[in-house]
């Protein structure tokens, strides 16, 4: 049974049983406490939490998920992966044990014929919480199960928390047995090889306490309503129904690995390497594509390094089984054909998802090359000084700095003759890791400081927002708090946190910042209002300060936004929309929206390319949207469910979150987006858009920066002023200006070109007298002294190699000159081969001189460089120099 099938069984079976089917959704979490979601439930948390009400009593879903804390391990074991998809049904407060149950066995054990699995009931063990009597009884009683296949495992296998305070319960485990041939017997307590886990049900019935770890926490009560969460791996169970041994022989990963074989030649088991970097490959790539589609780019922090960084693993092995071009586009496009049975927008999106891979690839390529040099210095270094063994810090720094895989450098040092320091290696990687683990254990007690503004949705509900209709209007108080903590009063001067029941003040989201402005009370107090935001769904909060008088909760209000604030944000806002069809119109879809930031009169909009947008290009789509401006077309705005809204062409945003119901803005016939911002009723009350250029911001993603409105017109003003300034200083008219200036920069980088030349000149002048001037050390000539400041490293090497270039080749000679440039000093030694011979090598004499000059250095044996903070020591490193020549001859 292909993967696809297993999921769509999975869908049907519940939906039939009054499941509300919930789309999987985006790997980006909506949750401050985690980077990509990494469990079926995490869409579902805010309804187990409290924090909002769930849409339905029953839910089912196909949950993507990505997990990488162990990522070193993946391709080294066959159970390692990153990516998966968990089949989940969940109950709130309707069915518990008994249902949850019952449903599980019966789509299990059905046939196939009948929309089942087909599993064998003989081949199914449970498990049970160690005092869950009643699943127990079920599991024996209810469903059949002897009493030999039960077993009962503690607090670490089979309870369930979300690791903080709130709710938790006991867990039952169905585990399938896959024969003698994978270990002992003895049911899952003894061989979870044997018997492979593949569907657990969790019990929400208990709410627990603040603790470590997953067994030290205490129980603090029943829930007043009791939950079912339940996951199935659908990897797992792909494994089992298609006959194979591992996650990695079924069907979506399989093909991916035939692929690898088809470009490199390499046979899957053919040897423990290459088998290790095929479930390398198959694993992360299938992963990127994921991640990818879900709008993920490649950066170098939070979730685009996760990216970034398994993209670069999966390169890297192709290159260890011999690959040798360019190879993610064929993996891509294997994953896409397979995957996209599954998921249909990785088939639509194929082209987005095409370019910003292949755009990571060449990156990574780069990065290999610029790497290689810095290895080559830092070998050079260590053999330098008598070492083998290359620091575990330098190996640090190569992975973290030019993402080169720890395998990449052990190789690359390998050829070298040097090995790695691992352990230190190993050491700062897990000092990475725990900074990292430190921060998110700091941001999971986040749930603690919203805890107030939950109690007040639930006494009040959610805020009602009527700023698309009206800019003012009477509202009242009905949550309060100062200094984050919740308050029946707040007097002038204070900082205060204030909900409103209905409000015209905008809360910031979908890039839009927030409204200001003042509520008013009926006593005569004034709240000024900075900010807006909304820490739980559906409530605003705003923030800000007692201006005059005391502010009660239950006070009638009156709140009104700053009117031309709100207005310069909406005409951002709407010429974002403006700029991203225009830019889509240029670019293609791929130049989906990453990002945007709407404040007053400008605006920026972050979008996919992997490659800078010429000027012209830039040019046109600014007289686009100005072309729509004088076409003056309404904006308007409609409520509609999200299927009906991708039917019309809405464009959303990658990894929004969207319920069912969506507002979707459209801008005459030429724009279209899913959108809750606010924006002008007609494109002619943006008046002017000036688009100020374009920038990369991470691989892949470009931003454009631009100005809206009055302030597009004064930036116009402005550079006006400047030209006619121009004019009059080069004597011509406005076309005339750039040929003008152009022909006056080239004649002064001719003039430049001159100057250096006879710099250069009169500098190697010098060269003939250096020479004849060299000490005899014992044979040795050596030229050593302080040159003109002011001299380059490229001319200083210039005369140090002319200079040793003048002593007849079989004398030996070393040449150290030194020179002073922005106030630090500077050094180029070099030897011939007559000196070498003798052990006199040049880096060894750069080293010495640096570090006496407060700095470092390096190079080859012939000619090395070195630098310092310290002028006034040259003197000092000159006689250093010397007594080191000196003391080897």
């Amino acid at each position: 049974m292909e993967s696809a099938e297993i999921r769509r069984r999975w869908l049907s079976f519940f939906e039939e049983r009054g499941h509300a089917v919930v789309p999987s959704a985006s790997l980006i979490a909506d949750d401050p406490t985690l980077l990509l979601v990494n469990a079926g439930m995490v869409p579902f948390k805010p309804y187990f939490l409290g924090e909002t009400k769930p849409p339905a009593p029953r839910a089912t879903s196909v949950q993507k998920c990505v997990r990488t804390p162990d990522i070193e391990e993946v391709g080294k074991t066959t159970r390692h992966g990153t990516f998966f998809q968990m089949c989940g049904n969940f109950s709130f407060g309707d069915y518990f044990k008994e249902g949850a149950i019952k449903y599980a066995w019966e789509l299990l054990t059905s046939s196939v014929a009948d929309g089942g699995y087909g599993l064998e009931p003989e081949k199914l063990w449970i498990t049970v919480y160690l005092d869950d009597d009643e699943a127990e009884t079920i599991w024996r009683d209810v469903i059949g199960v002897p009493a030999e296949r039960i077993q009962r495992l503690g607090k670490k296998d089979n309870f369930w928390s979300m690791g903080v305070p709130g709710p938790c319960g006991p867990c039952s485990e169905i585990n399938y047995d896959r024969g003698p041939e994978f270990g002992v017997e003895g049911g899952p307590a003894v061989n979870d090889e044997r018997y492979v886990e593949i569907w657990n049900l969790v019990f929400m019935q208990y709410e627990r306490g603040a603790g470590d770890g997953k067994e030290d926490f205490p129980i603090l009560g029943d829930l007043p309503s009791k939950n079912i969460d339940t996951g199935l791996g659908l990897e797992r169970l792909a494994m089992i129904l298609q006959g194979v041994q591992n996650m990695y022989e079924t069907d979506t990963l399989r093909v991916v690995m035939d692929k690898a074989t088809e470009l490199t030649g390499v046979q899957y088991g053919a040897a423990q390497g290459t088998d290790v970097s095929m479930r390398v490959v198959a694993d992360h790539i299938r992963t990127s594509v994921m991640l990818i589609g879900d709008g993920v780019t490649p950066g170098n922090e939070g979730r685009g390094y996760v990216l970034r960084r398994i993209m670069r693993r999966a390169i890297r092995n192709m290159r260890l089984m011999g690959a040798t071009g360019p190879v993610v586009q064929d993996l891509v496009d294997v994953v896409i054909n397979t995957m996209g049975q599954q998921y249909p927008e990785l088939v639509t999106d194929r082209k987005r998802i095409e370019t910003v891979a292949l755009a990571e690839e060449a990156a990574f390529l780069k990065a290999v090359k610029g790497g290689t040099n810095i290895l080559d210095t830092a070998v050079t270094e260590t053999k330098a000084a008598g070492g083998t063994v290359l620091s575990g810090d330098k190996a640090f720094l190569l992975h973290d700095t030019w993402g080169f895989p720890i395998d990449l450098t052990l190789e690359m040092a390998a050829e070298q003759g040097l090995s790695v320091d691992e352990p230190g290696f190993r050491r700062l990687m897990q000092e990475q890791r725990d900074r990292a683990k430190a921060d998110a254990k700091a941001k999971k007690t986040g749930h603690a400081d919203v805890s107030s503004y939950r109690e007040i949705a639930d006494s009040a509900g959610a805020t009602e927002f009527t700023g698309y209709a009206t800019n003012q209007g009477e509202s009242t108080i009905v949550g309060l708090l100062v200094n984050g903590v919740s308050a029946p009063a707040a007097s002038e001067g204070d900082d205060v946190e204030v909900v409103l029941d209905r409000t015209p003040f905008y809360a910031e989201g979908g890039g839009q910042l927030a409204d200001q402005g003042r509520i008013k009370l009926d006593s005569g107090a004034v709240i000024v209002v900075r900010d807006v935001q909304q820490p739980v769904p559906g409530v605003s909060v705003h923030k800000g300060s007692v201006q005059v008088g005391e502010v009660t909760v239950g006070a009638s209000a009156y709140a009104a936004i700053d009117v031309s604030r709100r207005r310069a944000i909406a005409r951002a806002h709407s010429a974002t929309h403006l700029t991203h069809q225009a830019l889509r119109d240029a670019l293609g879809p791929t130049a989906a929206q990453a990002g945007s930031e709407n404040s007053p009169g400008r605006f920026r909009f972050d979008f996919g390319s992997p490659n800078a947008v010429p000027g012209s290009v830039l040019t046109d789509v600014e007289q686009k949207i100005n072309d729509v401006l004088s076409r003056e077309l309404d904006v308007t705005a409609e409520i509609m469910s999200i299927d009906e809204a991708k039917k019309q062409g809405a464009i959303a945003e990658f990894g929004e979150k969207y319920g069912e119901r969506v507002r979707v803005v459209t801008i005459g016939d030429f724009s279209k987006e899913l959108c809750g911002g606010t924006h002008v009723g007609n494109t002619s009350q943006l008046g002017l858009v000036k688009l100020l250029g374009e920038s990369s911001i991470g691989s892949g993603v470009r931003r454009v920066e631009a100005l809206v409105g009055v302030d597009a017109y004064n930036f116009l003003a402005k550079e006006h002023t400047v030209v006619a300034q121009l004019q009059e200083l080069v004597k011509g008219r406005p076309e005339e200006l750039p040929e003008k200036i152009a022909s006056m920069l080239g004649k002064l980088k001719d003039a430049e070109k001159e100057i250096e030349k006879f710099r250069a000149e009169k500098v190697l002048q010098a060269a003939a007298g250096l020479a004849q001037n060299a000490q005899d050390i014992h044979g040795v000539a050596l030229v050593v002294g302080q040159v003109a400041d002011g001299i380059g490293a490229d001319d200083l090497r210039k005369l140090v190699l002319d200079v040793r270039g003048r002593i007849p080749g079989d004398r030996p000679a070393v040449v150290a000159l030194f020179t002073v440039a922005n106030d630090r000093p500077l050094t180029v030694i070099a030897t011939n081969e007559a000196a070498r011979e003798r052990g006199l090598k040049a880096g060894d004499l750069v080293r010495t001189a640096a570090k006496t000059l407060g700095g470092g250095g390096g190079g080859k044996p012939d000619v090395a460089q070195g630098g310092g903070q310290n002028p006034g020591a040259v003197p000092e490193a000159i006689s250093a120099v010397e007594r080191l020549v000196v003391e080897t001859v």
